[in-house]
């Protein structure tokens, strides 16, 4: 017998309003590579709500349905030429970074395919996205191997200054 797949929504991240849980998802250790581990609360509403204040960035607090709607990941886009990961790469037009952080819980089999699926179809829904960028940190070995189980072309590895990151990109399919 197959389960249902999950049901997933998003909406724009509240820097205010959705602070406590950025703030406990973010500083625990499992979140390491999403570098505010040790941030205040305060900091994390600063960098939301300078993350909210561009035009070419993008956060959204994803909710999975089921008899509750459970907040379970969130997921950043950004324009790579307006980012400094466009200064370790030839941008292509129609390049639109992405983050995903997945959210502490209760986990079931398949649950980050899904999820992941579901991000992509969201992205992908705007025509002039043309690839996928992402930059997980090289020792981040479960997210690097994600991305390549969904079928991103591994690039070069760079140097961000912050981090040294694993570029992988996912052209649009024909």
């Amino acid at each position: 017998m197959t389960s249902t797949p999950p049901f997933f929504t998003h909406r724009p991240v509240d820097p205010v309003g959705d602070l406590d849980l950025l703030h406990a998802w973010v500083t625990q250790e499992r979140a390491r590579f999403w570098g505010m581990t040790d941030h205040t609360g305060d900091e994390v509403g600063e960098v939301y709500a300078y993350l909210d204040s561009l035009e070419t960035h993008h956060a959204y607090l994803v909710h999975e349905h089921r008899a509750d709607v459970a907040p379970v990941a969130v997921l950043q886009t950004y324009e790579p030429e307006h980012d400094p990961v466009g200064e370790a790469y030839d941008v292509h037009t129609g390049d639109l970074g992405v983050h995903l952080f997945v959210g502490p819980g209760e986990r079931r089999p398949g649950f980050t395919g899904h999820l992941v699926q579901y991000l992509l179809g969201v992205v992908l829904e705007d025509p002039s996205v043309q690839r996928i960028v992402v930059e997980p940190d090289v020792l981040n070995e479960r997210s690097v191997a994600r991305f390549r189980r969904e079928g991103f072309e591994v690039g070069p590895v760079v140097d961000l200054g912050h981090k040294t990151a694993q570029l992988a990109f996912l052209p649009r399919p024909r």
